[in-house]
């Protein structure tokens, strides 16, 4: 029996896997054979609320002076295939940025799919490497701004807040926004309120006719599966201050009780002067009685009887003399008014009898 034939060698075997190998090395694009310029750097992805922009750092070149171009290429995690980006157009452009966020024109990428970007220099029949920006989800990795159009408007002893979501999402079956309210009295201590889902939010149970203070934080919710859920919160809003009103019945209530105090204080102070009246009663009459005058008929009578009294001194050159005089001469004055007046009276007894 012959021996069975030798295997054949493991290069034998390769060398139709080896062209075609080599084939496809010869049919791909010539990029790397043209790659003279310099790759763009430090090309970054900037999320923020809706916004997808792609920018990256300009390629200049010493000695030459003709333009350089850029071309910008996407593709999914769940392929592998490079795609140009044509809406909006990043293909051969001279701008340093491409800007992705959705509008009437463009759709931007959806929100929740996972993309990976990439950008080379191009000049002539000269390209640079891919500069390449790592994957991103905008839900996972955007920056969440504040609320916008907020509104707020005073109640009785409350706030009615309302506002717009930061940004629309694209799938509101997965992904959400939830609120949540900072407040505080002025000068106060920092309270919060929420989550809700409502972009119309009432904060009640307030102290009426006292001014508080508000910020606004939006904080989003992205559904993975039904057990993995993504939350990130945003940036609040600004400080937003307004003073709370009142309610008519309060305000009733508020006007009865200021007119019952005002009431029963001028009542205590006409109490307090009625007892004050009555305890220095005499002593008031005192200081108010004005002094007895003297009749018109002994006012005639003391006329005469002065006018019949002869001083014998006639003048006192000294103030003390005349100080110590004064008292005994209206004692005279008096004792000769009162004498006259007596003498009157008899004499009129007399001749009625």
């Amino acid at each position: 029996m012959r021996p069975p034939p030798p295997p054949p060698p493991p290069l034998l075997l390769l060398w139709p896997l080896l062209l075609q190998l080599g084939g496809c090395g010869a049919a791909a694009p010539p990029a790397d054979s043209r790659s003279q310029l310099p790759a763009p750097e430090n090309p970054k992805i900037h999320l923020y609320n809706d916004q997808q922009v792609l920018s990256w750092e300009p390629v200049s070149l010493t000695n030459d002076t003709r333009p350089v171009v850029y071309r910008v290429q996407f593709k999914y995690s769940a392929s592998d295939t490079w795609s140009n980006v044509r809406i909006p157009n990043c293909t051969r452009i001279t701008a340093t940025e491409c800007n992705f966020t959705h509008t009437s024109r463009s759709k931007g990428f959806p929100m929740h799919f996972n993309v990976s970007l990439r950008v080379r220099a191009e000049q002539a029949e000269h390209v640079s490497a891919w500069g390449t920006v790592p994957w991103f989800e905008h839900y996972r990795n955007v920056t969440i701004g504040p609320p916008e159009n907020i509104w707020v408007t005073p109640g009785e002893g409350s706030l009615i807040i309302r506002f717009s979501p930061p940004f629309d999402v694209d799938d509101p079956s997965t992904a959400t926004f939830f609120y949540h309210v900072h407040y505080w009295e002025k000068e106060g201590r920092k309270q919060e309120k929420g989550p809700f889902r409502s972009n119309s939010i009432v904060l009640d149970d307030l102290k009426p006719l006292r001014e508080y203070c508000l910020q606004v934080q939006a904080q989003i919710l992205w559904k993975l599966s039904s057990t993995n859920i993504y939350s990130a919160p945003g940036h609040p809003s600004n400080i937003t201050c307004l003073k709370t009103t009142i309610d008519a019945s309060t305000k009733l209530q508020r006007d009865v009780l200021v007119a019952i105090g005002t009431f029963l204080v001028l009542a205590m102070l006409a109490g307090s002067c009625l007892f004050l009246v009555l305890k220095y009663r005499g002593l008031i009459k005192y200081w108010f009685h004005s002094p007895p005058s003297i009749p018109l008929q002994i006012e005639e009578v003391r006329a005469r009887a002065s006018q019949q009294v002869t001083c014998q001194h006639a003048t006192w050159s000294h103030l003390g003399v005349q100080q110590w005089a004064e008292p005994w001469t209206q004692r005279f004055q008096w004792c000769g008014v009162i004498c006259t007046f007596t003498f009157m009276a008899a004499s009129g007894t007399t001749a009625g009898r």
